[in-house]
């Protein structure tokens, strides 16, 4: 058990290391220009490990996409009865969106925040990626939701709920980003965002 726990933790801190180093290099030198044998030469791993973590280039910028979901599947299961959608919903963004932001693989952006957003989130191989991975999620928490609230939601109105929240979060952080804002102010500027888009949400 512990050897299992050794190797679990040594496979997180190696996906870490992967991540860290692609964002430094997509920084410092370009997205397209950068190349896995970079990253892996870099990080100081062998190429295989890169795919044992990850598919493709594309999928480092997405590293953390299924613990978002655990993680707002598990606030809406710890919910309180009478806790309105809408405050659910909120608490998903403040306790895993937020949270991830300021503490995951862009913590450290800083300033670089707007560069990343031009260098690499506008490229089309990358932003069809997001797509992607923006329906799933959207797609899992709207299901999770309809299982807490089946008195409440229907599958339509869930993926509104969620899709009106996301969108507005998404339209005011490219918004944002043409600033070249700090962390914080980016942080403000979808919390304001959300906000807006709450204010409906609270009819259902």
């Amino acid at each position: 058990m512990a050897d299992e726990t050794r190797r679990e933790r040594k496979k997180l801190q190696t996906r870490q290391l992967l991540v860290d180093t692609a964002l430094r290099l997509f920084a410092e030198q370009g997205y397209e220009q950068t190349t896995i044998a970079q990253i892996t030469q870099a990080a100081d791993v062998a190429k295989k490990t890169f795919f044992n973590h990850f598919p493709t280039k594309e999928d480092v910028l997405f590293a953390d996409t299924g613990q978002y979901v655990q993680a707002a599947v598990e606030v809406i299961g710890e919910r309180a009865p009478e806790e309105h959608v809408s405050d659910v919903l909120l608490e998903i963004y403040e306790r895993v969106f937020a949270r991830r932001l300021t503490g995951g693989p862009l913590s450290g952006a800083g300033k670089n925040l707007k560069h990343l957003d031009d260098t690499v989130m506008k490229l089309p191989a990358v932003q069809a990626k997001a797509l992607l991975v923006l329906f799933d999620l959207q797609q899992a928490i709207a299901d999770a939701l309809l299982k807490a609230y089946p008195r409440v939601l229907d599958s339509v109105t869930a993926a509104a709920a969620v899709g009106s929240l996301m969108g507005a979060a998404q339209a005011a952080g490219t918004v944002s980003l043409r600033q070249g804002p700090s962390m914080e102010e980016y942080l403000t500027s979808i919390r304001r965002a959300l906000d807006v888009a709450l204010q409906g949400l609270r009819s259902l």
